[in-house]
């Protein structure tokens, strides 16, 4: 099994050992010293106070790596777009794209049904351009909970958790995501196979589509956030109008939002992945996790306000910090394909 993982940062890096180490045929993509620590020392990964050590080919040209089964997309989700292209070399008849981002990904009205079967989403994929290269029928759902961190070049920290569900946008147990999921699993990762992937993604959305920009207004952690009268009844608000487009398109959410918030709460003082990205001088995932929902609800007539007002000021907030601007959609830097610091679940 061929298996590439473009974006090979704290998540990327993880998986790839992980993979490696369950016989699979890996390689990475990434930049700058990262890349370059990997290629002389291989991907080093602290995990359960040992250190496991995958020697695989790494590189920033996917032109030396030829067609795989899998392409494992491991970036942030605004810098996906950019990257598209450089892609092409990777796919194949027979590649599967799995789709290991935060937020909506591009093929989510793919094989959904109704009104809006095969829609694209301006603010995920402008121009459809993932939609065109990568193709909606490419594409395995995957859901990323764990948290890793890289804490020298090409030396990755396990912090904690290991399941990454998958699922077809079709709702199938085909092949193709069954081989990868026992793949996966031999590797010592948890990844079972849900037959309608996006309730999961919206479970993980819903949380990260209010906390994420409300800490990176506050600068708050997760408990202040939840435990704050004022901050929790924006975030509940937020996620309340959430869960109504999202049921409207057939999702339904296993728990209710007094459990979710609280649920985000008892992590503790934890900074979300957006506001780490700001206090980085990097450009915050915006778009995929909060601007997407507003245009889903526009497309439904549903309307958003709460959400909309958040969205207004962090996207001005991202503009005065120069990080993008509002609704960019920034080419990729090395940056962005060099580690990040860690990858926040909430």
């Amino acid at each position: 099994m061929k298996v590439c993982i473009f974006g090979a940062g704290a998540i990327g890096g993880y998986l790839g050992v992980q993979l490696a180490q369950a016989g699979a045929d890996v390689s990475l993509v990434a930049r700058g010293g990262h890349l370059e620590a990997m290629q002389t020392n291989g991907v080093k990964l602290l995990i359960n106070g040992e250190e496991r050590v995958a020697k695989v080919r790494a590189t920033d040209d996917p032109r030396e790596l030829g067609p795989q089964d899998y392409v494992i997309i491991a970036l942030k989700g605004h810098s996906v777009p950019g990257v598209v292209q450089q892609m092409r070399p990777l796919l194949g008849n027979d590649t599967s794209v799995v789709t290991a981002v935060n937020g909506v990904p591009y093929w989510y009205f793919y094989k959904h049904g109704g009104a809006l079967e095969n829609r694209t989403l301006a603010t995920i994929d402008p121009g459809a351009k993932q939609w065109e290269v990568l193709r909606p029928e490419r594409a395995i759902g995957c859901i990323v909970y764990p948290a890793t961190e890289v804490v020298a070049p090409g030396v990755i920290q396990h912090i904690y958790g290991d399941k990454f569900p998958l699922g077809e946008p079709s709702g199938e147990i085909t092949p193709r995501v069954t081989a990868l999921s026992q793949m996966m699993e031999k590797g010592g990762l948890r990844a079972p196979v849900m037959t309608n992937i996006r309730d999961e993604l919206w479970l993980k959305l819903w949380g990260n589509l209010c906390f994420n920009p409300i800490s990176a207004l506050t600068h708050a952690t997760l408990d202040l956030i939840a435990a704050d009268p004022g901050t929790r009844a924006v975030a509940k608000a937020m996620m309340l109008e959430a869960k109504a487009i999202a049921e409207r398109i057939g999702v339904n959410f296993r728990v209710d939002v007094e459990r979710r918030i609280n649920g985000a709460g008892a992590v503790g003082a934890h900074k979300t992945s957006m506001l780490q990205d700001l206090e980085r001088d990097r450009p915050m995932e915006i778009d995929p996790l909060v601007s997407v929902v507003q245009e889903m609800g526009q497309m439904l007539d549903m309307p958003t306000p709460t959400l909309d007002v958040v969205l207004a000021l962090v996207r001005q907030r991202a503009a005065m910090a120069g990080l993008g601007g509002i609704l960019a959609n920034p080419p990729l830097t090395a940056a962005d394909l060099e580690p990040q610091k860690k990858a926040a679940v909430h």
